[in-house]
């Protein structure tokens, strides 16, 4: 991987400056639906290297860790010094191994803590004045304009909102006209002047006030883009609102409004300043030579990414060791056959159920079951998605009556319900009636404060749960109606999903569909918990959902028309493992046949002995170690984590997820990849046209290629791409995202407690090393198709590893082609 930092760019029109500029900001999802993202997907076209130079010289951050960090990893044993002569060939410089040798043998070495990026006016006018006794200008206008984003985007926490019927540009404008609360050198009806001056619509406005800055051409999408960097919380919220636009065809322009909204702040502190003209004809120029800078940062963090390379190699020589000894494939039926998520947490479960019940097969499979899904429940008005964020839902899931319910009834009993608590929550906080409410029931939440903040181990009501009572949930059951209207149609969604799994034949007598979900208290993150397949959520509906779908005989019936047999003998429990408490609870089961009781409840028993040891193994991480020899006490301690609402860390989530391993489980089933591996089983035999392999290369390398840039992103860079302190978080328009504090930036990605323990860093930031187990001719077709995938891998996004079917040994994609991996010593 060599470092290419491209000479000046040719000079584009502004519209040009404007997409590109757009196009380098990812979205973030909102809290009910928070879903890992790579938040450096629009750079993905240029190599890591490259970008983070990039990056450095625009918002002043870095993609890997200060020396000193990994000083401590090659103390811990976890940098080969022997690797650095293989990561420095990989930047093309021999010469780097030995002065990145000589940083790891100096442990008081110096290295700039701040990465000196282009100055925007903000920053000059900064080194002359305030905006406000103790706040810089930098600091004052992302406040200003996070809170006039965060009163414009609410919808559901706030009492009053802006004019829905105005522009963020139009509306931000028309609030600054109005304001006070900025200290302006020429006075508010300067400043009124200048803002009615400008163009209405903000693709024009920008365009004026760029020519006014005198920004030359060469410098336009290197400013454009430090913009919205400087903002990039609220940036990366209208990129979500952009995104959801164009999965159903669509396009939205409400980045482009924030853009206009940055760039005039820029333009009337300058046009405010009393400085002469020449120091800003000097800043003004200075954006045509961004590469010059960009260089030079490149050229300094050589070493950095040298480090880094030898850090992962180390890693990957780890994982290559256990694949070296793996053992032969289990031809005899299994008795059982769970099926769980890829996700990492899912590894430790499953090494624990085949150490309790070695003839149960288990299988990895993305999470939402491959299910194209949305879910709305009867009687709520409120549809949310089950299926990956890069994906739009082709059928929505809702609830049908069973055993004699009635829906009808149901559905008015949830939607009343749900309608009186809106009313009253609307009550409660109206301006009108919020300080006689206090004075009159407050006295009343009193019990449930304290029975909140007592100890205890049942777990809050779920969302899908909301307006039912507990013998109304009984009746309701989500169910994707083709399996009624159309069996043949639902027959050709089960044989995707079944081919997707490599399960097409040999099926046992019990199959387990697991999912999964966190467990947590008073967390607005409690999303990220959950799936991020199932877009945020839990798996429950997906698996009930695909279960109802497999034991339909109409739809076998199909099925078999389309080359899978499934016998008559097996049936598919639905099934969702809690993260959090390493808890599995089994559902539906009044409609298991007799026959399958006995088989279902020894399963249910191994389940609870996974647990257990999943448990044991996890107490360590948790701060309960001293536990593992009590299991009841244990379970019973993890419970009450998981409900106390003033618990910063109920679970590690995704921390520490180093490895995507596609391959029958049989390669890996005698490793202990220690909760850091995603695995999804993958045959390439049963793959005659490479369709599974694409869509795994895809999908599900791409979800998790998003997941770990975003854990390492909020490692390396917490400021910029973390979400700080989670005891300081505050909600903002009721799901949108959080303020550290009472303002600031939104803030996006992790908090610190999801990453350091306080005091041991609990993701090492590492890039994502895939193992695909497959031919090379269809790896490379994949590649040569897909210009994701190739960017992905080409650029050093993520480590792309080859398992040779044949032998088992690895060799790793490089630009030159496939290299065999040769083992280094640790030094």
């Amino acid at each position: 991987m060599t470092t290419i930092i491209n000479s000046t760019p040719a000079p584009a029109s502004v519209a040009d400056a404007i997409a590109a500029a757009c196009d380098r900001i990812a979205p973030t999802w909102p809290l009910d639906q928070f879903i890992a993202v790579n938040p450096y997907w629009g750079w993905r076209s240029s190599s890591v290297v490259d970008a983070a130079a990039r990056l450095g010289a625009l918002a002043g951050t870095a993609l890997t860790m200060p020396h000193s960090w990994f000083r401590e990893e090659r103390a811990a044993d976890r940098l080969g010094v022997a690797h650095l002569a293989a990561a420095a060939i990989d930047l093309g410089d021999p010469a780097l191994a030995a002065k990145a040798r000589a940083v790891l043998d100096q442990p008081h070495e110096q290295q700039p803590s701040v990465i000196a990026r282009m100055a925007l006016v903000t920053d000059v006018r900064d080194l002359a004045s305030e905006s406000w006794p103790g706040q810089s200008w930098s600091d004052h206008v992302t406040h200003q304009i996070s809170q006039h984003c965060a009163a414009h985007f609410d919808r559901g926490q706030g009492s009053w909102h802006p004019d829905e019927g105005v522009g963020l540009f139009t509306g931000w404008r028309i609030q600054l006209s109005a304001s006070r609360g900025v200290r302006w050198e020429r006075g508010r009806s300067w400043a009124r002047g200048q803002l009615a001056a400008l163009p209405v619509e903000p693709d024009a406005a920008i365009e004026v006030m760029l020519g006014s800055l005198h920004v030359p051409d060469e410098g336009r999408e290197a400013y454009l883009t430090s913009l919205l960097l400087a903002v990039n919380g609220w940036a990366a919220w209208s990129a979500y609102a952009r995104w959801q636009a164009r999965l159903v065809g669509e396009d939205d322009h409400l980045i482009v409004d924030l853009l206009a909204i940055r760039l005039a702040w820029e333009w009337l502190l300058r046009n405010d300043a009393d400085d002469q003209a020449a120091p800003w004809d000097d800043w003004a120029d200075s954006w045509a030579s961004t590469h010059d800078l960009t260089a030079g940062i490149a050229d300094e963090q050589r070493i950095d990414w040298v480090l880094q390379i030898a850090l992962e190699r180390t890693y990957q020589g780890e994982i290559i060791r256990g694949l070296g000894t793996a053992g032969t494939p289990r031809p005899q039926l299994p008795v059982a056959q769970a099926v769980f998520c890829i996700d990492v947490r899912s590894e430790v479960f499953r090494r624990a159920l085949e150490s309790v019940a070695p003839d149960v097969h288990t299988r990895g499979f993305a999470g939402f079951f491959g299910l194209p899904i949305s879910y709305t429940p009867a009687g709520s008005a409120l549809t949310r998605p089950q299926l990956p964020g890069l994906l739009a839902p082709a059928f929505d899931v809702s609830e049908t009556a069973v055993n004699g319910a009635d829906r009808a009834a149901m559905t008015e009993e949830r939607s009343a319900t749900l309608g009186n608590r809106r009313r009253w929550t609307s009550f409660r906080s109206a301006p009108s009636s919020v300080f006689s409410f206090v004075e009159s029931m407050g006295l009343l939440y009193g019990p449930k404060l304290v029975n909140d903040s007592l100890p205890h181990i049942h777990a809050p009501s779920k969302w899908e749960h909301d307006g039912l009572t507990a013998g109304s949930r009984e009746g309701l059951r989500p169910r994707l109606s083709l399996v009624h209207d159309d069996p043949a149609a639902a027959a050709t969604i089960a044989d995707k999903v079944l081919r997707g799994m490599g399960l097409i034949d040999g099926f046992a007598p019990v199959v387990l569909l697991c999912g999964h979900g966190g467990q947590t208290a008073n967390n607005p993150h409690a999303a990220g918990l959950d799936c991020g397949a199932c877009g945020g959520q839990t798996g429950e509906v997906n698996a009930r959902v695909l279960a109802d779908l497999l034991n339909s005989v109409p739809v076998r019936s199909h099925l078999e028309s389309l080359g899978i047999d499934v016998p008559s003998t097996t049936w598919f429990v639905p099934a969702l493992h809690n993260t959090t408490t390493d808890e599995v609870q089994l559902f539906d089961l009044e409609l298991l046949p007799e026959t399958k009781r006995v088989d279902v409840d020894q399963l249910q028993r191994w389940l609870t002995a996974a647990g257990g040891r999943a448990r044991a193994e996890r107490a360590g991480s948790l701060g309960l170690g001293h536990l593992t020899q009590r299991p009841e006490q244990l379970k019973k301690a993890m419970r009450q984590r998981a409900n106390d609402w003033s618990q910063v860390r109920p679970e590690w989530g995704l921390a520490g997820n180093a490895a995507f391993v596609v391959a029958p489980r049989w390669r890996t089933r005698h490793m202990n990849l220690g909760g850091r591996s995603f695995l999804h089983d993958y045959e390439w035999q049963l793959d005659t046209d490479l369709s599974v392999l694409t869509l795994i290369m895809t999908a599900p390398m791409v979800v998790t290629n998003w997941i770990n840039m975003q854990y390492l992103a909020s490692t390396v860079d917490n400021r910029r791409y973390g979400s700080g302190n989670k005891v300081l978080h505050n909600v903002v328009g009721g799901r949108i995202g959080v303020f550290e504090g009472n303002g600031g930036d939104l803030r996006i990605g992790l908090a610190m407690h999801a990453l350091h323990d306080g005091h041991t860093l609990r993701h090492p930031p590492l890039r994502l090393s895939v193992f695909i187990e497959a031919p090379r001719d269809g790896i490379d077709a994949v590649i040569r198709a897909h210009a994701v995938v190739r960017d992905l891998v080409a650029n050093g996004w993520l480590h792309l590893l080859r398992i040779e079917p044949s032998t088992g040994e690895v060799e790793r994609w490089t630009p030159h082609g496939w290299a065999a991996h040769e083992p280094e010593k640790m030094s």
